[in-house]
């Protein structure tokens, strides 16, 4: 028991009393209530008790406001909407959808596929998310797609048949108060620097190889042989 050691410190953020209020209440039929602030001393005690002035009562009020600004501000975007969002629901657990046009995007692969890490050009995509999920299909060209349009299998592993990505071990953490150009940022930052693995369920989201697909194109700037994209019998309509 000589030997001991603080690792207090190992056990997240700390946070430090910085100062406390007190409510005070008359008794009686007609009460009477007052604030009175304290300071807090290295320790944590409290000290120089002084009633609540209007600047403290102004400080307080604004940093409630701004916590509130925060949990209201989910998906609002910066200024103009991005030109590629095409539907946002903003509720509480609200979701986006988007589309990204052909573009070379660095990709990740376990050792066990046998297709190396490395940039390779990937088709046009439709993209819906919400806080905690995320389902992605192919497109067939860079145009502005309608409700019309016709969705394909994305070309992925890691990829159910509905369109749902398994995330793995990645840990989604999308904040209450992301704009709308934040949120569908982190969404493509965490399914291109996910690792993909394998495919998943008894289909083939392509016509051919996928694993052979992926090892001719890392590597090159080939754009993606948008003739192996397979439909799946859906349009944008149906995830509206």
């Amino acid at each position: 028991m000589k030997n001991l050691t603080d690792i207090t410190e190992n056990f997240g953020t700390l946070y430090h009393p910085k100062s406390a209020l007190v409510f005070y209440e008359t008794k009686g039929i007609n009460t009477n209530m007052y604030v009175e602030h304290f300071d807090m001393d290295r320790n944590g005690n409290p000290i120089n008790a002084h009633p609540l002035t209007v600047k403290e009562a102004n400080v307080l009020a604004k940093s409630l406001q701004t916590d509130e600004e925060k949990n209201t501000a989910f998906l609002k975007p910066k200024g103009i909407f991005p030109t590629n969002i095409l539907h946002i629901n903003p509720s509480e657990k609200g979701t986006v959808l988007w589309y990204t046009k052909a573009q070379q995007r660095q990709l990740y692969f376990v050792n066990g596929l046998g297709v190396p890490n490395g940039k390779a050009q990937v088709p046009p995509m439709l993209w819906l998310a919400s806080k905690s999920s995320l389902m992605v299909f192919a497109l067939t060209n860079d145009r502005r797609p309608t409700e019309k349009t016709l969705l394909h299998y994305a070309p992925f592993f890691n990829i159910y048949e509905k369109g749902n990505v398994c995330m793995g071990t990645v840990n989604i953490d999308i904040q209450n108060s992301a704009s709308v150009e934040e949120f569908i940022q982190a969404w493509e930052s965490y399914f291109f620097n996910s690792y993909f693995s394998h495919l998943l369920g008894n289909y083939n989201p392509i016509k051919g190889n996928c694993v052979t697909i992926w090892k001719d194109l890392i590597g090159t700037d080939t754009p993606f042989p948008k003739e192996v994209l397979k439909p799946n019998n859906k349009t944008l309509k149906n995830l509206l």
